[in-house]
């Protein structure tokens, strides 16, 4: 009878602390979801600039490969804004969102990888040897991530 007494003293204390802590994580939360939202959109801005110049200058051809860069770097950062928007509604981890994050930066780093290949090429044959093996283990990687989104999304309830 006491031991349970005393489990019920303490639950009114551990509630508040339960609930300090779910303001500071929700704090948090609003400030990552701030700072990435305003990153996302200064270099969207950054973005649509150097494609303006590009175009007028007549170079998009030779900037293609850095404004897609920068485009999937955009989408990379509005994926873990998501995340940030899913972790502070529901207070839960959710997997899907990471697994995105690290495809489309994969995808980001094949592109670029492959688009420097010509130059490669002609550098030496060292280079060139350190850019197939990064291009294989990236293959693998899309791969990978792709079957565990598969995985994941078929253990998801249904409706969601």
């Amino acid at each position: 009878m006491n031991g349970t007494r005393h489990r019920l003293d303490a639950h009114p204390w551990r509630e508040w602390i339960m609930r300090g802590f779910i303001r500071v994580e929700d704090a948090v939360y609003v400030g990552l979801g701030t700072v990435l939202a305003a990153m996302a959109l200064a270099l969207l801005v950054a973005v649509a600039i150097a494609f303006a110049q590009a175009v007028l200058a007549d170079t998009l051809p030779g900037h293609a490969v850095q404004l897609l860069d920068r485009l999937l770097l955009i989408l990379m950062i509005v994926e873990i804004l998501y995340t940030v928007q899913v972790s502070f509604s529901e207070h839960a981890l959710v997997p899907e969102p990471f697994l995105i994050v690290g495809l489309i930066a994969a995808i980001r780093r094949l592109l670029v990888l492959t688009a420097e290949f010509a130059r490669l090429v002609e550098s030496n044959t060292a280079a060139f040897r350190a850019a197939m093996l990064e291009l294989a283990l990236l293959t693998v990687m899309i791969v990978a991530l792709v079957v565990s989104l598969v995985v994941v999304k078929g253990r998801a309830p249904r409706g969601s």
